[in-house]
């Protein structure tokens, strides 16, 4: 039983805290901490109502160091698990240096002024957590985290090698709006409309954002538009899994979603670098998210399902081999459970698996980790617990494209 400390109180810090409250065995005392302090005491009252759990509250600016030192320093925790923007991963990593805590988070961090997001910046705190004696996991969401869990499964049990990795990720809801984001719009319009990166023949080749579509029928959705783009766990896999000859991601979007974002990125709504607006200086990209709807606020009203998973070519006993792994999550299921929609519910739930698989020492070490470089066994049989089961399929022949 161990004290945990969750800074960020949005819809994946919702379901996470949720999570952890079903699971008091391994969580003992759970304090959800955030900028807005309003914003943790209504996920506290919803725990309470859910699972009849009490949780601590606390307000911080993650972005001050000396702030997050003094709440760990308060909470004692034995594990902070970072849901907060990816801009604070460095800050919080920091704070967690000078408590000798350890750290999770669900994604890697970025720069506010730049459109960019790798995992160079955190890959350098190793031998600092190393010499600290504690463990930094990272990404450990869906994707990255539960999809590069996957990969690691293929590896130890369905291919001896893996030579070609596709992660497909398919949101299958309806929201009911004309145009809003199921996860922060900031951070959500950035990652979109980035160019697409993808690895092959041991280099990145990269090319314009959202123009390589594809089309592809996914389990209990359907046929769906997706599209070639850069995502994180690309990067770490590429390390870890050298053999694998290339590695894509693709991202389902429908074309109601691409027509609002074009013209909002043709009239300048998209901009992260700053304009003058009545005297003050304002990111356009920032004031677009406060006008679009608060990903939180679409639970209710959200159905469908998503699908997400990874499909792996490569060879085992000396023949060539294709596996299908993936999840599917109903949003209506996620919003009854935890009030909030899948989105936020297959990020929050792995991340509270890899805090308890962290917490019990069932993953364990020195330095800084990505999720790939653990056994998958226990994450798996833990993600059939805690909502969300998964399945394998053998498929007649690779990708076509």
């Amino acid at each position: 039983m161990s004290k945990v400390l969750v800074i960020g109180a949005g819809g994946v810090g919702s379901v996470a805290v949720h999570k952890m409250a079903m699971n008091s065995d391994i969580f003992s005392h759970i304090t959800l901490a955030s900028r807005r302090i309003i914003s943790c005491e209504k996920v506290a009252e919803s725990v309470k109502a859910r699972t009849g759990v009490t949780i601590d509250v606390a307000q911080v600016d993650a972005d001050n160091v000396e702030e997050t030192v003094a709440l760990i320093e308060k909470v004692q925790p034995k594990l902070v698990v970072n849901l907060a923007l990816p801009y604070q991963d460095l800050a919080i990593m920091d704070a967690c240096l000078a408590t000798k805590t350890d750290y999770l988070d669900t994604a890697n961090y970025e720069p506010r002024d730049t459109a960019k997001f790798e995992y160079s910046w955190q890959w350098a705190y190793q031998e600092r957590f190393k010499e600290a004696g504690i463990m930094a996991l990272l990404g450990s969401g869906f994707d990255p985290g539960v999809t590069s869990v996957f990969a690691s499964y293929i590896k130890k049990h369905l291919l001896d090698r893996i030579d070609t990795l596709d992660i497909l990720d398919c949101n299958g809801g309806d929201h009911g709006q004309h145009f809003a984001t199921n996860f922060n719009p900031e951070i959500n319009i950035r990652e979109v409309t980035a160019p697409s990166r993808h690895w092959e023949g041991g280099k990145w080749v990269e090319g314009p954002a959202l123009k390589h579509k594809q089309v592809f029928d996914f389990d209990q959705v359907g046929e769906k538009n997706m599209y070639l783009m850069y995502h994180e766990e690309l990067e770490s896999l590429a390390k870890h899994y050298p053999e694998i000859k290339r590695i894509r991601f693709w991202m389902t979007f429908g074309d109601a979603y691409l027509k609002h974002l074009e013209v909002l990125q043709n009239v300048g709504m998209t901009r992260i670098d700053p304009v003058i607006y009545n005297g003050q200086e304002i990111i356009p990209l920032q004031f677009l998210k406060a006008v679009l709807p608060e990903p939180s606020s679409l639970g209710s009203t959200t159905k469908g399902k998503t699908n997400i998973g990874d499909i792996a070519t490569g060879q085992k006993d000396g023949a060539q081999k294709t596996v299908y792994v993936y999840n599917v999550c109903d949003h209506e299921d996620a919003y009854a459970e935890t009030g909030n929609q899948a989105v936020s519910y297959t990020t929050g739930v792995p991340a509270m698996i890899g805090a308890a698989l962290m917490l019990t020492g069932a993953w364990k070490g020195e330095g800084v980790f990505n999720i790939e470089q653990f056994d998958p066994d226990p994450f798996m049989d833990m993600l059939n617990k805690h909502g969300l089961p998964w399945q394998v399929k053998e498929l007649d022949a690779p990708l076509d494209f």
